[in-house]
């Protein structure tokens, strides 16, 4: 059963007495408002309805009032569209200006994005666009489409600003806030957001998206919490596998139709999944959180770059999310064949879904999968492919920065570099800055990141809330 909660009542620690105009209810009001707008974005070609702009106009109409402060003190611009045919543009960017301007050009970025995945009330505990609130104090959990992916941190970053703002804080460099609108369909209002700034000579000094998370229990040997920061993210290519046949009566069928030559395909690559190993990035991330695990595993750990392959075939066997850190991998992700019952398909097709490791490339991935399909009649066509991300450096000024903001609020938490797995809209700002970084300063259990476009999305209201203060203690250190 839902209920209301009082925001401030297990988060008084961190309340600044300036900022009592903004407090944690009207952070976590906020966050409910625009939870409830369904900004769900849809591919721009291909089967299927488009994406419906209204949702996004409410959006952005509602952020104002929500935020008045930032509102009236931040430069405020929409990216990425075609005003002469009507289009305002919906990605989102705002500046606030920094107070030594020589450092104009070389601002901190945070970013997040407001558009969420397609979400229906058909399973879900509780209305995915309802954003209800159950339980209270701290076991209050706050359930909706887009807590975690990605209006969480898109109010939280907002809401960071506003208490700053309300406690008369200025930067000294440039702040600039980006939210994309279409990052869960490969799209451009990120990639328009970077053009502006190149266009304007602008080379962040630190940019901060969405990415790793406060997190336990996923590596092994190792009982506490800890935050992991994507220094790096895995490219991301999709590819359409069909096979045409001339197709007829079911009644008769041969032998080996375009269904049975598809399926075929499939089991081949899931036979031959893509070589795993230990780049760079996850052997720090294995020393790092190693030096805190039990033993006899701490001194395994320690010993990393000599048993590689041996710890390779253990995070292979752990499970999806470990084996995912040593490996290109590849989802079938659709399934799409036949016109009729009693008819046999004259084409087949498969949506595979590829994850290019930092030590690979797409083309050696695609190849890679014509091999292990070994079969001509399947063709292979690249639907949309980005490159792995540059690694940024895990030391210097923005990587101190962001950890010591992390500690200001979880006091001796262990912080290490990671490869992100996913996509997101921080791989188009590696061409403007080398200091990008992914993590969503939260906590999340394995439950919740399992609902990570999944049924029954949540998001605890004290995650929420120090997340708040991360992006708040951040701000105050740039």
């Amino acid at each position: 059963m839902a209920s209301t909660v009082s925001a401030n009542s297990s988060r008084d620690e961190y309340q600044n007495p300036l900022s009592d105009s903004f407090s944690n209810d009207d952070a976590l009001e906020a966050l409910r408002q625009l939870l409830r707008i369904p900004t769900i974005s849809r591919p721009a070609t291909g089967p299927g309805p488009r994406t419906d702009p209204a949702p996004f106009e409410a959006f952005i109409a509602a952020l104002p009032a929500l935020f008045p402060r930032v509102h009236a003190a931040l430069e405020f611009e929409r990216v990425g569209g075609d005003p002469e045919h009507g289009d305002p543009g919906y990605a989102l960017l705002y500046r606030w200006r920094g107070t030594d301007l020589t450092g104009a050009a070389e601002p901190t970025v945070l970013m997040a994005h407001y558009d969420v995945v397609p979400a229906t009330d058909e399973g879900w505990q509780h209305p995915p666009f309802a954003a209800e609130i159950v339980g209270d104090g701290d076991a209050a959990v706050l359930w909706g489409r887009g807590t975690l992916d990605d209006k969480g941190c898109v109010v939280a970053i907002l809401s960071a600003v506003e208490r700053l703002l309300a406690a008369g804080h200025a930067p000294r460099h440039d702040v600039l806030l980006c939210f994309g609108n279409d990052e869960e369909v490969f799209g451009t209002g990120a990639r328009s957001i970077v053009d502006v700034l190149r266009e304007r000579s602008i080379r962040p000094s630190l940019v901060l998206d969405e990415g790793g998370a406060i997190v336990r229990e996923i590596f092994p040997g190792v009982d506490e919490d800890y935050a992991v920061i994507g220094v790096t993210e895995k490219g991301i290519t999709t590819l359409r596998l069909r096979v045409d046949e001339h197709g007829g009566h079911a009644a008769s069928p041969p032998a080996f139709a375009a269904t049975e030559r598809l399926s075929r395909a499939i089991l081949r690559l899931n036979r031959r999944p893509s070589k795993a190993r230990l780049g760079t990035t996850t052997r720090t991330m294995i020393r790092t959180l190693g030096s805190r695990a039990r033993q006899p595993l701490r001194t395994v750990f320690a010993a990393v770059d000599v048993l590689s392959p041996l710890l390779t075939r253990v995070f292979v066997r752990r499970g999806a999310e470990t084996a995912a850190l040593t490996r290109t991998t590849r989802a079938v992700t659709e399934l799409r064949a036949g016109h009729a019952h009693n008819a046999l398909a004259e084409s087949a097709e498969a949506t595979l879904n590829m994850r290019i490791a930092p030590w690979s490339s797409v083309e050696e991935a695609v190849e890679e999968v014509r091999r292990a399909i070994a079969d001509d009649a399947v063709r292979i066509e690249v639907v949309e492919a980005s490159e792995p991300s540059p690694v940024s450096p895990d030391r210097g000024e923005a990587w101190d920065d962001l950890v010591a903001s992390i500690r200001t609020v979880h006091p001796g938490l262990l912080v290490t570099p990671y490869v992100m797995m996913q996509a997101s809209d921080a791989r188009w700002f590696t061409a403007i800055s080398d200091h990008v970084y992914r993590f969503a300063p939260f906590r999340m259990s394995g439950e919740e990141r399992a609902c990570l476009h999944a049924k029954d999305e949540r998001m605890r209201v004290t995650a929420f809330l120090d997340g708040i203060e991360v992006y708040r203690a951040l701000l105050e250190r740039r």
